[in-house]
């Protein structure tokens, strides 16, 4: 296969690329991405219409992978335009691409799509965003399924953690800093809205597999983890792991106040049924099991750089 991955130096994005580059060594994969460099990595604005449909034409993919985008609400919310372009703009070209040039698109979305008032939530369920963010990615969602003769599947995915180059380049790993913090600085952490955290190494398996699934694809799938957290609870894990103290660590189990632009919803669990009976092994893993396994392995590396 001929893969495209875009947003492929993120950590979504790069967990995908190594899973088609070790699932098959005769896979050419294209990985592009416009905010870091390297050998791996093919730098290109996705912005530019004309420099795009030049790369993917030359290419000629069977499969493009679309993990790019704004995902941080706060930072959306400061550059409506940008995100617009981006997360709007941006997976609309792809989708006439993909009918232009023959690709199944799959189109990389959030359960922000929803307003966490009523899960599980079913792909069909009805959208109402409470957020800038989520509003771009559902208006992402309507331009790519709004191309007839197009292959796409939008996938549905939420918070996300794993193998990262920064802590910050994930909403979950971020808080082991947190963890790590003994200075004395106290937190409060959110007890309030229910997360699904699910590992990008389990989601970029089960592309791999989609990808040799043989029969026509539903337009929107969901793959989520099935275990609950708070973010507050995610610090108690790790606190856990690390043998660390989290007393300054506060829990804060009252809904968010200020600005409504930026408000998270409660509990957006997606319903994963329909996924589940394609027959393709979802393959998802336990949070605290993977995180006990991989700050294990952090911790020899470290202990055999210092010896």
């Amino acid at each position: 296969m001929k893969i495209i991955i875009t947003g492929a130096s993120g950590v979504l994005g790069s967990a995908v690329h190594q899973a088609f580059l070790n699932n098959n060594h005769n896979n050419q994969v294209l990985a592009l991405s416009h905010t870091r460099t390297g050998e791996q990595w093919q730098r290109l604005d996705l912005t530019d219409t004309q420099q795009v449909e030049r790369v993917f034409t030359e290419f000629k993919p069977n499969w493009v992978i679309h993990c790019a985008a704004e995902r941080r609400p706060d930072v959306a919310e400061k550059d409506p335009e940008g995100t617009q372009k981006l997360n709007v703009s941006v997976p609309g070209h792809l989708a006439a691409l993909a009918k232009k040039l023959k690709y199944t698109l799959v189109y990389i979305s959030t359960d922000y799509v929803f307003d966490g008032t009523s899960p599980p939530y079913t792909p069909s369920a009805k959208t109402n965003p409470l957020q800038l963010y989520g509003r771009t990615k559902r208006d992402g969602e309507e331009a790519v399924l709004a191309v007839n003769g197009a292959k796409v599947v939008v996938l549905r995915v939420p918070v996300l953690y794993g193998p990262a180059p920064k802590n910050s380049d994930s909403a979950i790993n971020i808080l082991l800093d947190i963890v790590q913090d003994q200075s004395g600085k106290q937190y409060k952490m959110d007890h309030y809205a229910t997360r699904f955290p699910t590992n990008v190494v389990d989601i970029a398996g089960f592309l791999v597999r989609l990808a040799a699934h043989p029969s026509p694809l539903p337009p929107i799938l969901h793959y989520s983890s099935p275990e609950p957290f708070t973010k507050y609870e995610i610090c108690l894990v790790f606190a856990k792991i690390l043998a660390l103290p989290h007393a300054h660590i506060v829990p804060d189990a009252e809904a968010p106040k200020g600005d409504a632009g930026t408000t998270r919803p409660r509990d957006c669990q997606l319903y994963t049924k329909e996924t589940e009976d394609l027959g393709v092994e979802m393959g998802v893993g336990g949070f605290e099991e993977w995180w006990e396994e991989w700050l294990g392995q952090k911790g020899q590396k470290v202990k055999a750089a210092g010896m």
